[in-house]
C-alpha cells in the first residue's frame, strides 16, 4: 500500500457522510505526524488534524509532579481533556455553527498552544494522531470508540531510532544527549505502544507509504516525524 492509497482510503472515509474521525497511532518517531499532515494536505478543506500532542502537560506541571525527565509518557498528557476534545468533534453536527477549538504543540517552544485549531462542523474527516490512541488503560481506552478507523505506522525499528535520534537534534540536544533520550525515556514509550498495534485497523511499514505522491513535500530524512 503506497500513500495514495492511503489518501483514497481516507477519502472514502471522509465520502461517507456525517463526521468521521481517523486515528493514526504508532511509537516516537514512527512518522505519524508526516503521515498525517500529508494526508490532510491532500484532502484539503475535506479534513483537518487535530493532535494528542496538544495535551502535552505543561513543563511546570510535569515538574511539580516529578515527571520532567519522562515528558512523553503515557501520564505526562491531560488525556481526559483529549477525550473530551474528541467526544465534543464526534458530535459536532454537520451545521452547527459552533467551532471547536483544538490545542496544537510548538516543538520550538516544546509547549502547546491552545484554541490553535479550528475545526468547523462542515468537515468530514477529523484525522488525529499520536502514540497512545490505542492504550487501553490510565484513562487512554476512551480514545479507540471514538475512532471511526485507526491506523498503526510502524517502520523498522533501527529507522525510527536514528530519524527519532535527529529530530531530537534538531530542536537543540546533542548527538549523546539525543541519542540518550531516544533509547531511553523514548523506547519505553515505544515498547509500550507496540503491545497496540492489534487495536488497529490497519498497520502500515515504511515501505507501504513512501513520500512520494499527492503533492506531499518532504525530505529523504524528514520524511516521517
Amino acid at each position: 500500500m503506497e500513500l495514495n492509497d492511503l489518501v483514497e482510503r481516507a477519502r472514502a472515509l471522509a465520502s461517507h457522510g456525517g463526521r468521521r474521525i481517523l486515528g493514526i497511532a504508532g511509537a516516537p518517531g514512527a512518522g505519524k505526524s508526516t503521515l498525517a499532515e500529508g494526508i490532510a494536505d491532500a484532502l484539503g478543506d475535506r479534513a483537518v488534524l487535530v493532535t494528542m500532542d496538544g495535551f502535552h502537560l505543561a513543563n511546570s506541571v510535569l515538574e511539580s509532579l516529578g515527571r520532567r525527565d519522562r515528558k512523553g509518557a503515557p501520564d505526562t498528557f491531560d488525556v481526559r481533556g483529549y477525550v473530551v476534545l474528541l467526544t465534543r468533534i464526534a458530535s459536532q453536527p454537520a451545521d452547527s455553527e459552533d467551532v471547536v477549538y483544538a490545542p496544537v504543540f510548538d516543538r520550538e517552544l516544546d509547549a502547546s498552544i491552545g484554541s490553535a485549531i479550528p475545526v468547523h462542523g462542515d468537515v468530514p474527516l477529523v484525522i488525529t494522531e499520536g502514540n497512545y490512541l490505542l492504550l487501553d488503560s490510565g484513562g487512554w481506552g476512551g480514545v479507540r470508540p471514538l475512532l471511526d478507523e485507526a491506523w498503526f505506522l510502524a517502520p523498522p525499528e533501527d529507522v525510527r531510532v536514528e530519524r527519532l535520534i535527529r529530530r531530537h537534534e534538531r530542536f537543540g540536544l546533542d548527538h549523546e544527549s539525543a541519542r540518550a533520550w531516544a533509547l531511553g525515556t523514548d523506547q519505553r514509550n515505544a515498547d509500550l505502544v507496540a503491545t497496540t498495534s492489534a487495536s488497529a485497523d490497519l498497520v502500515i511499514t515504511l515501505a507501504d507509504a513512501p513520500a512520494a505522491p499527492c503533492g506531499v513535500a518532504a525530505s529523504a530524512e524528514d520524511r516521517f516525524r
